[in-house]
């Protein structure tokens, strides 16, 4: 295992597939059939994870890789058996991707003794590098990130989002329904904008106030859990514990507003 990491190896390795991803956007047919949809999906993560292994193999030939299956809900529970290892989103929105719509982002965790240690997310569209190392901070660009000072609910940004398992056997579906009128009737603005990881970093930057989810979605998180919570955002879940691997819900906010988030959720 590799104590030390060179995070401008990692920066690069991210950019490039990135970019390789920016110059064929909107350039390919939107899919039409279920079949054209899956077989574009996997030619993403095909070059997406060929191009990330090749060029980190110099630098960290010893560390395996794990693909972050967001339709697999039981391996979301738990953190892989390897001490370290890559999780890799190859493309967090890639259904934006091919639907030739803004939102798609490249995800990278290192993943050390069941914990993120270190996370990368990069929109190539506004050229975009968020970046996190376990205690060390968060930025965005090389600059230091911040959450926002906002105090009145009526100008705060709230999004909320939802994973992919089925939710025909649970309450989830009712969850989701309570969780955005709770937010519609509360704060002024509430979006769903669809790539999870990136909407995480988002609050770290200040851009989103708060973000919320009823249902487990480990694989689209972590990038972007360890860069909110570098920039100082609690990390809890929806009923107010602190969130670990495998939890099934994400609130994540500065701490007077998911104060604020879970009262209004007690009176409702």
């Amino acid at each position: 295992m590799q104590n030390e990491i060179n995070i401008p190896i990692i920066l690069d390795a991210v950019r490039k597939v990135g970019n390789v991803f920016l110059k064929d956007y909107k350039q390919n047919a939107i899919p039409q059939t279920m079949d054209e949809l899956l077989q574009k999906l996997e030619d993403i993560d095909t070059l997406c994870l060929s191009s990330l292994k090749e060029d980190l193999a110099l630098q960290y030939p010893n560390i395996p890789w794990h693909i972050g299956d967001e339709f697999d809900t039981d391996s979301q529970r738990n953190p892989s058996d390897n001490e370290e290892y890559w999780l890799c989103d190859a493309m967090d929105g890639a259904i934006q991707y091919v639907q030739h719509i803004a939102g798609w982002t490249i995800n990278l965790a290192l993943i050390r003794h069941g914990k993120p240690l270190f996370s990368v997310i990069f929109d190539p569209l506004a050229n975009e590098m968020f970046w996190a190392k376990d205690g060390e901070g968060a930025f965005m660009n090389g600059r230091l990130l911040e959450l926002s000072n906002k105090t009145d609910q009526s100008v705060m940004l709230a999004v909320f989002e939802y994973g992919h398992q089925d939710k025909s056997d649970n309450d989830l579906n009712k969850k989701i329904g309570t969780t955005v009128t709770n937010l519609i009737q509360n704060f002024g603005i509430v979006r769903n904008y669809g790539p999870h990881g990136l909407q995480l970093a988002y609050v770290g930057a200040g851009r989103i106030d708060l973000f919320v989810q009823e249902d487990l979605d480990t694989y689209n998180w972590i990038a972007g859990l360890l860069i909110a919570k570098e920039a100082g955002a609690e990390i809890i879940t929806t009923t107010g514990t602190p969130w670990k691997w495998g939890s099934e819900s994400l609130l994540v906010a500065q701490k007077s507003i998911t104060e604020k988030y879970l009262q209004i959720k007690s009176t409702n």
